[in-house]
């Protein structure tokens, strides 16, 4: 097979789909990659290593995906990118097509078979997306202690406060990936955590992993509005896999807290779960709502490129090779978590809950496959 990794040119991101060392483990099984020139550099990867591990570096994009059978990609394409597919073609790349209508229908109208990182499930896990959902909690963190200080207009307050201060409170909405990796940088720095959950043995399962540090409360009305009046710092960590996330934090929840605290949503690449939430970049992350700070990076790992870049490939690398060395049908024949991960196939939505949230028809993998 012909596969191929770009330039990313969405705002701001800096990750790559292919390492050098996924290109040559891609070569030492017989296929051929092409790589667009410079599109490794910003994560730290020059032409030369790609050269040296038998890639094949081209300045001309449009040749490149003319070439190749799948396109390897980390964000979703831009529209000045859709007339670059071919019918057939394979994109894998995250999607988070339950908050883009406008990506699903010009995926389609170009005939692309389509398989989102984010929707590959495996025994219960979202392998592909786990690593970025690590990075990205962590990060909330760190991005919301930034803009709390006063010349980000924030509270004026630190975390961790210091002996004879209260230290700062920090509230989680959902207890995932995003929110236990929050939570550990926020205990870390010395914050008082909460995190707000609806799974018990989720709950429970926090409350061991940290020790009984972090208060983990049912995220219902109740609580949810005593948990926001007193938060200086709330992380929006929601996920429902391939859907549109829910929105629990209504505009008039705004008026409850305290101004000029802060708000991370980290599930705003999924619509987010605050209402007021909108999608922001990294050169412009910020803006204010009813005097409450609103960081809505929808890329917030592309800030980190090589971390990044070495934590996803190393995750998304075995379903590449197994598209590569099958075809995409077969893989998804053998693989059942590659087949949940197929989200637009012939021209048809293949995700039940992508479907369902932009009020499309699906036709399910088991069916477009002739699995059934």
């Amino acid at each position: 097979m012909r596969i191929g990794t770009v330039r990313e040119i969405k705002r701001h991101e800096y990750r790559v789909g292919l390492t050098p060392s996924c290109v040559r483990a891609f070569v030492g099984q017989g296929h051929k990659v092409l790589v667009e020139e410079g599109c490794g550099m910003a994560a730290g990867f020059a032409n030369e290593e790609y050269v040296a591990a038998g890639g094949q570096v081209m300045a001309d994009r449009r040749r490149l995906y003319d070439a190749c059978d799948m396109i390897v990609k980390v964000k979703e394409p831009q529209p000045q990118e859709f007339d670059l597919f071919h019918p057939g073609q394979i994109l894998y790349a995250y999607l988070h097509l339950a908050a883009d209508a406008h990506l699903l229908e010009g995926l389609m109208r170009r005939g692309v078979h389509a398989v989102a990182y984010e929707t590959i499930e495996e025994n219960g896990r979202l392998p592909c997306l786990q690593p970025m959902s690590a990075i990205a909690g962590r990060m909330s963190v760190q991005e919301g202690a930034r803009q709390l200080e006063k010349p980000c207009r924030g509270r004026g307050i630190l975390l961790g406060g210091v002996p004879g201060v209260r230290p700062g409170r920090v509230t989680i909405l959902g207890g995932g990936v995003v929110g236990a990796n929050a939570c550990r940088i926020a205990l870390g720095m010395g914050a008082d955590v909460t995190v707000l959950d609806i799974d018990a043995a989720r709950m429970e399962y926090l409350e061991g992993l940290f020790d009984m540090r972090v208060t983990v409360l049912y995220n219902n009305p109740s609580n949810l509005e005593t948990a926001l009046a007193q938060s200086d710092l709330l992380i929006g960590a929601v996920l429902v896999p391939a859907a549109r996330t829910p929105v629990l934090v209504r505009r008039e929840h705004l008026g409850r807290m305290k101004k000029g605290a802060v708000i991370v949503d980290v599930a705003v690449d999924q619509g987010g779960c605050v209402e007021t939430t909108r999608p922001t970049t990294h050169d412009d992350p910020v803006f204010e709502v009813d005097g409450i700070i609103h960081y809505c990076v929808a890329n917030m790992p592309g800030a980190v490129p090589l971390t990044s870049t070495l934590a996803l490939t190393g995750a998304t690398l075995p379903y590449g090779l197994l598209i590569a060395a099958h075809g995409l049908e077969e893989a998804c024949r053998r693989s059942l978590p590659l087949r949940r991960g197929l989200n637009i196939y012939r021209g048809k939505c293949a995700n039940a809950r992508v479907a369902q949230a932009l009020n499309q028809p699906c036709s399910p993998p088991e069916t477009c496959l002739n699995l059934e």
